[in-house]
């Protein structure tokens, strides 16, 4: 486990391992915002390929997210591993480090209902907004929420065939 001195001279671990060849930070989300622009602009991890969430449905940090970075230059790749908590699923945006931060922080709103502070457009994606719930959520019906949300009456099959 790696410490990485934070202001008022206090340590933080940063969990560091490996696995095949790609390295994996695990980051807390308190210096999650401080973090990423270090590895972008410090250790040349210019090019951000993805951000993915997932349910662990644990108690507590419930749901992680994993930011899948490459250094262009001398390809390595690096995944930044944190968690939101259960109760209050909120982690800083990255948008203002890598622009393209800003769809995938979208898509895991609408999927998880993680919500991204400072984030310039956060809003769903595919869903409408006043939908209520979560699909990628562990508790979420795998048969959806009976009248939650109107569907076609007829299907693409159907209406070719008229």
């Amino acid at each position: 486990m790696a410490y990485v001195e934070h202001e008022h001279g206090v340590s933080h671990p940063i969990s560091v391992y490996r696995s095949t060849s790609d390295l994996t930070l695990v980051v807390p989300r308190d210096l999650l915002i401080e973090t990423l622009p270090k590895l972008k602009e410090e250790h040349h991890f210019i090019y951000l390929v993805d951000i993915v969430g997932t349910d662990r449905f644990v108690e507590g940090d419930r749901f992680e997210v994993l930011y899948n970075l490459i250094d262009l230059k001398q390809g390595r790749r690096l995944v930044v591993k944190t968690f939101a908590d259960e109760d209050i699923p909120v982690l800083p945006s990255a948008s203002a480090i890598w622009t393209n931060a800003s769809w995938h922080e979208r898509e895991i709103f609408d999927m998880y209902g993680v919500h991204f502070t400072e984030h310039p457009d956060l809003r769903r994606v595919y869903l409408p907004e006043d939908f209520e719930y979560y699909p990628l959520r562990k508790e979420f019906p795998l048969l959806g929420i009976p009248g939650s949300i109107d569907l076609p009456t007829s299907t693409p099959d159907q209406e070719a065939s008229s």
